[in-house]
C-alpha cells in the first residue's frame, strides 16, 4: 500500500514538473530519474527522440556515458535493431526477459553492454509517435513483473504528454516569432530605397527560415514579362566558389530548371522540386497586384534527403508577399532612376570623350576658377617639386607656384582672368631647364592654360640662325671672293717683283709682311667658301680611328709644345663615308680648342664608340674650367670668339663640316671640363650612298 501512495506521489510531482516552464530536456531528465527510482533493478534509461533525418538519436538518459561514450552520441541504427523497428511500426511495449532467446534486439549492443533482459517503450500520444524509451541493466536480467511494466508506461506517457506540451509551445513561440519576423521585414522595407535592397532584406529574411544562403531573384522585364531582364544573388553566393555554389550554378544550366520557373510564372504557386544528388529547390514567385513580377529561387544543399517543410515554404511564401509591394513601388522608382543613370551616363560618357581629348594631349593643360583653384589638371602638366595633381587639386594656384618665380606667368594669367582675353607668352619651365609657350583661354568660371614645351623649337630656330649666316657668308664669300682675289693677287705679284730690285732691299721686311697679310687674307676666304659650301663631295668610306691615328703625331706635337697630355680611347667602330681632309681639319680644330682651354699638366682625351643607337661618336674632351653659358650660346656662330687672335671662324667650320657628314655636335660642359660629341649617323650616308 505504501509502494502506491508512493509511486502516485511521483506522478503527482512528475505532472507539477510537466506543468511548469522548464525545458523539454530538464522535463525528461526528471522522467528518467523517476523510472530508474521506480525500477530499482535498472541500470540505464534512455530516451531517444526522431531527428529530420530519420533517425533516432539519444536526448536524455542515464548513465552519461556508455562504453567510453557520452550518451547523448547514441544513433540508434533502425537496420540492425529489429527490437527498436517493431516498437516504432506497432506503437506497443515490448519486454525481452531473455535477450539470448530474442533476436529482435540489436546484437552489437546486447553483447557491449551484457544485456541480459530489456524493456522498450514507445513515447506516444493520440497515434503520434514521440520518441523511443529503452531501459537494462547490465549483466543481469531486470526480472519486471507487469504492474511494474505499467508503472514506467505511466511515466513515458508523461512523458509524452511534456513533448506534446513543448511541441504546442513552441508552435506558439513559432507562430509570434513568424508574426514578428513579418512585422520586422515590413518595417525594414519600409526604410528601403532600392530594388536590390529590397530583395536582399528578402533573402536575410528567407534565410533565417529555409537556413540557406544560395538564393537567386529572377527579375521579369517589366514591359515584356516572358523575358527575364536580370538575377540577383545572395551576396553570400560567389560564382567562383566551388561546393554548394557549383551545385546552383550546375542547377540553373538544367532546362527544367527555367521551365519550373515558366511554370511558377504562369500559375503564380510556389514549386518545390529536387534536383540529382539530393540538391532541393524551392521557387516562389514575386507577386503584386496579381502581377508576377519574377521568381525568387533557394537551393538548399548541405543536408541529404532533406526537404523543405510545409511550415517552411508557407513561411517563405508570407516573407515574399510581404516584400512584392515595396519591390512593386521601387520598380517604378527604379525605372525612374535608371532613366536618369542612363542620362546621366551619357553625359558621364561624353565627359570622359572631352577628359580624353585633353589627356590625349602631349603638353600641360589645366584649368582655374575664379578663386584660382585648380579643377582640373592633365597628367603632362609640370608641376614644381614633383607634386602630382591629386596633391594640388582644389589649392590655390598661387600657393603651388610661388609669383616671384613666374612673374611672367602671374602677370598674364590675371590679364587674362580679369580682362577676359585670350593670352600668349613665353616663360622657362618651372621643374627644368626649358622653355614653355602659354595660352591661356578664359571661360565663364575662370581660365583654362595650355603649356607647350618649345625647347626644341628654341633649338632649332637657334640652329636655323646659324645656318642662315653661314649661307649669308657663303652667299658673301662667293660673290665677292673673286673680286678680292683677283686685285690681291695682283698686289702680291708686284710685292714678289719689287723683292727683286736690290735697291728696295730695306723695304724687304715690310714686303714679307704685306705677302704674309694678303695670304692670310686668302685664307680667311677660303675659310668662308668653306663655311658656306653645303655640298658634300668626294666622300668614301673610312676608318675613322685611322685618320685620328694619321694626324695623332701633329696633335701630339702641339700639346708636347704646349707641356699638356694627351690620351687616346678608340673603340671598334664600323666604317663612315667622310671626306679625309674635312675630317682631319674638323678633329684638329676641336683639339686645338681643347688645349687653349687647359692648362699645364691637364689632359686632352681623344675618344671613338658606336652609341646605343647605333652611331658613331668622337667625343674629344678637355680638363679646362668649362664654357660659361652666356658663351655657350653663341659657340660656332661665325666671327665670335673669346681669344685675342681669333677669327671665330674654327668652330663655326667644325658645325659646318659635321653638317656635310650629316653628323651633330653636342657639347657638355662644366667646372671639370668640356667635351666635344660628333655624332655620325652613318646609317644614313649609307642610304645616300646607295642613292
Amino acid at each position: 500500500m505504501l509502494k502506491e501512495q508512493t509511486r502516485y506521489s511521483r506522478l503527482a510531482n512528475l505532472t507539477k514538473v510537466i506543468n511548469t516552464k522548464l525545458e523539454l530536456k530538464e522535463v525528461l531528465e526528471h522522467v528518467t530519474t523517476a523510472i530508474s527510482e521506480e525500477i530499482v533493478q535498472c541500470n540505464s534509461v534512455g530516451i531517444f527522440l526522431p531527428h529530420d533525418d530519420g533517425s533516432f538519436r539519444a536526448f536524455a538518459g542515464k548513465p552519461e556515458f556508455i562504453n567510453g561514450n557520452a550518451f547523448e552520441t547514441q544513433v540508434l541504427d533502425l537496420e540492425r535493431d529489429l527490437l527498436a523497428q517493431e516498437v516504432i511500426d506497432t506503437r506497443k511495449t515490448i519486454y525481452i526477459p531473455d535477450t539470448s532467446k530474442d533476436h529482435r534486439t540489436d546484437p552489437r549492443s546486447v553483447a557491449a553492454f551484457d544485456i541480459k533482459s530489456l524493456l522498450a517503450l514507445p513515447i506516444s500520444y493520440e497515434q503520434e509517435l514521440f520518441g523511443l524509451v529503452f531501459l537494462f541493466d547490465y549483466g543481469t536480467p531486470m526480472n519486471l513483473t507487469e504492474s511494474e511494466i505499467q508503472s514506467v508506461e505511466a511515466y513515458v506517457n508523461m512523458a509524452a504528454v511534456a513533448i506534446q506540451n513543448a511541441k504546442n509551445l513552441a508552435q506558439k513561440e513559432n507562430l509570434i516569432s513568424e508574426n514578428q519576423l513579418l512585422l520586422n521585414i515590413t518595417r525594414e522595407l519600409s526604410m528601403c530605397s532600392s530594388i536590390h535592397e529590397s530583395i536582399d532584406k528578402c533573402f536575410f529574411y528567407l534565410e533565417k527560415v529555409l537556413g540557406s544562403k544560395v538564393m537567386a531573384a529572377h527579375l521579369l522585364d517589366p514591359t515584356d514579362k516572358k523575358t527575364v531582364a536580370f538575377t540577383k544573388y545572395s551576396k553570400e553566393y560567389d560564382p567562383e566558389e566551388v561546393g554548394c555554389n557549383e551545385n546552383f550554378r550546375e542547377v540553373q544550366t538544367n532546362l527544367n530548371y527555367r521551365q519550373i520557373i515558366r511554370q511558377v510564372i504562369d500559375a503564380k504557386t510556389v514549386r518545390s522540386v529536387s534536383f540529382p544528388a539530393s540538391r532541393n529547390l524551392l521557387i516562389i514567385p514575386l507577386v503584386a497586384m496579381n502581377e508576377v513580377l519574377g521568381v525568387l529561387a533557394v537551393l538548399k544543399c548541405d543536408n541529404e534527403n532533406v526537404h523543405y517543410d510545409e511550415s517552411q515554404i508557407q513561411m517563405a511564401q508570407s516573407i515574399v508577399d510581404t516584400t512584392a509591394p515595396t519591390f512593386s513601388h521601387l520598380l517604378y522608382m527604379d525605372q525612374l532612376e535608371h532613366m536618369v543613370e542612363k542620362r546621366t551616363s551619357e553625359l558621364a560618357a561624353a565627359n570622359e570623350k572631352v577628359t580624353s581629348v585633353i589627356e590625349s594631349i602631349t603638353d600641360g593643360f589645366f584649368a582655374l576658377n575664379k578663386e584660382w583653384e585648380f579643377i582640373y589638371i592633365n597628367k603632362h602638366q609640370q608641376l614644381p617639386e614633383n607634386k602630382k595633381a591629386k596633391d594640388v587639386m582644389g589649392k590655390n594656384v598661387w600657393d603651388v607656384i610661388h609669383p616671384d618665380s613666374a612673374s611672367v606667368m602671374y602677370k598674364e594669367l590675371h590679364r587674362a582672368m580679369f580682362e577676359r582675353i585670350p593670352v600668349q607668352f613665353e616663360m622657362p619651365s618651372l621643374t627644368e631647364e626649358s622653355w614653355y609657350e602659354v595660352v591661356a583661354y578664359p571661360f565663364d568660371d575662370g581660365i583654362c592654360c595650355l603649356f607647350k614645351d618649345v625647347a626644341e623649337k628654341k633649338k632649332y630656330e637657334k640652329e636655323l640662325r646659324r645656318l642662315s649666316k653661314l649661307d649669308l657668308i657663303g652667299q658673301m664669300a662667293a660673290g665677292i671672293s673673286h673680286e678680292i682675289r683677283n686685285p690681291m693677287t695682283t698686289v702680291r705679284g708686284f710685292l714678289q717683283l719689287l723683292k727683286q730690285e736690290e735697291e728696295l732691299n730695306q723695304h724687304f721686311g715690310y714686303f714679307d709682311l704685306m705677302i704674309e697679310e694678303l695670304d692670310r687674307a686668302n685664307s680667311i676666304i677660303t675659310e668662308f667658301l668653306s663655311m658656306g659650301n653645303t655640298r658634300t663631295s668626294d666622300l668614301q668610306m673610312m676608318d675613322l680611328n685611322a685618320l685620328i691615328c694619321e694626324i695623332a703625331p701633329l696633335i701630339k706635337i702641339d700639346t708636347f709644345n704646349q707641356n699638356k697630355l694627351i690620351e687616346f680611347d678608340t673603340q671598334e667602330i664600323p666604317e663612315l663615308l667622310l671626306n679625309r681632309n674635312e675630317i682631319r681639319q674638323l678633329v684638329i680644330n676641336l683639339c686645338r680648342n681643347g688645349l687653349e682651354a687647359m692648362s699645364e699638366g691637364e689632359v686632352l682625351t681623344i675618344s671613338t664608340y658606336q652609341n646605343l643607337d647605333g652611331c658613331v661618336v668622337l667625343a674629344i674632351q678637355d680638363e679646362g674650367e668649362g664654357i660659361l653659358p652666356e658663351v655657350l650660346e653663341k659657340v660656332g656662330t661665325p666671327f665670335y670668339t673669346t681669344k685675342d687672335n681669333g677669327t671665330g671662324l674654327g668652330l663655326g667650320i667644325s658645325y659646318a663640316i659635321a653638317a656635310r657628314h650629316n653628323a651633330t655636335i653636342d657639347i657638355e660642359t662644366g667646372p671639370e671640363g668640356t667635351t666635344f660629341f660628333t655624332t655620325f649617323c652613318y646609317k644614313n650616308k649609307e642610304k645616300e650612298l646607295n642613292k
